[in-house]
């Protein structure tokens, strides 16, 4: 069974973001991450996971302006020194903190500018983060997002994300493996898995179709599990999924519950 960790801008949301690493604590977990630390302070978070014996797993870059629709800045071409600017914030968050990944979200797909060039421009970015992030010992991620959750996200399926992999051609950057995402664009997730296993360098979780809690939906967890440990893969599994109800009420398919 793969080691679990606690989304902590999913889970637990009956409670203040601080208040959570108690609540994930006491719910067994030993591994927590975030979506965006930026607003509180790196210290505080330290803090907590010191305080509940917790290890921070990864966290996302800055992506602009979240709440007016930005998803990423990655491949606009008129915001690289924002994107520049992003990558050394997320450095000092992460050199407190403490995590040793970091998952780029690259942007939507820009209508005035051609899509050769802003590939080329998120390849260029990732490049200078991937070095960046591999001087303090942090891996770069990247994450497909599925066309319905993210319509017009630049990176839709695992082959986009594995083609812009190969265009940035560098060794510190692997796949963020999100099973909820790739179900919902494209299924086949299990050969995908041991396919691509060493080229995945974390995996997230949700059921589908609605992204709340395995067990709830069409995919055949136990099975995805299996598949997932005789790849070998090592590193943490993140329950990024919204709660059907109570947090903790979610939570009992983790010991078959």
């Amino acid at each position: 069974m793969p080691r679990f960790a606690a989304n902590l801008t999913m889970l637990f949301t009956e409670h203040p973001f601080m208040h959570r690493f108690e609540r994930a604590a006491a719910a067994g977990f030993k591994g927590v991450e975030f979506l965006f630390p930026y607003e509180e302070d790196a210290h505080a978070i330290r803090a907590a996971l010191d305080r509940h014996g917790l290890e921070p797993v990864l966290f996302n870059m800055p992506v602009g302006n979240f709440a007016a629709g930005d998803r990423g800045l990655a491949n606009d071409p008129t915001r690289v020194q924002e994107f520049r600017d992003g990558v050394a914030r997320a450095l000092e968050y992460a050199t407190v903190i403490g995590n040793k990944r970091i998952n780029c979200l690259v942007g939507l797909r820009l209508d005035s500018v051609p899509l050769e060039e802003q590939l080329e421009t998120v390849a260029d970015n990732l490049r200078y983060s991937s070095e960046q992030l591999q001087s303090a010992g942090i891996r770069q991620v990247i994450e497909p997002l599925n066309r319905f959750d993210a319509p017009g996200f630049l990176l839709g399926t695992t082959r986009q994300g594995l083609d812009l992999l190969d265009r940035v051609g560098h060794p510190n950057i692997a796949l963020q493996y999100d099973v909820y995402h790739a179900q919902r664009a494209e299924g086949n997730i299990t050969a995908t898995i041991r396919e691509h296993m060493r080229r995945i360098g974390h995996i997230q979780i949700a059921d589908s179709p609605n992204r709340n809690e395995p067990g709830s939906g069409e995919i055949n967890y136990p099975y995805v599990f299996d598949a997932i440990d005789e790849a070998g893969y090592d590193g943490w599994v993140s329950l990024e999924y919204k709660p059907a109800g109570r947090t903790e009420d979610s939570l009992g398919w983790m010991s078959g519950g």
